[in-house]
């Protein structure tokens, strides 16, 4: 049975860690602006009695809203599949 377990003393892997992280919060920001802007579609289609873009702005929320799931769990769903993988 061979085991080997990921080297985390690369030389580097601190700066990598957070380019990861800044990566991650510009992605949450960016979810939370986007969710805003589609939001504010959505209120303008709804009492402009515009159906077309009070649906791109609920399209637009939903994806917002899994885009920052997204950006939440990766770390999690990453462990998850590296589990995953270790037990098959």
């Amino acid at each position: 049975m061979i085991d080997i377990p990921p080297n985390s003393d690369l030389p580097g892997i601190e700066a990598l860690r957070g380019i990861v992280g800044s990566i991650m919060t510009v992605g949450l920001i960016l979810a939370v602006l986007a969710l805003l802007i589609a939001a504010i579609v959505w209120a303008i289609g709804a009492t402009s009695s515009n159906p077309h873009l009070a649906s791109r702005g609920k399209t637009g929320v939903l994806v917002a809203v899994i885009a920052a799931i997204v950006c939440g769990a990766s770390v999690t769903l990453v462990n998850f599949a590296w589990g995953v993988g270790q037990g098959i």
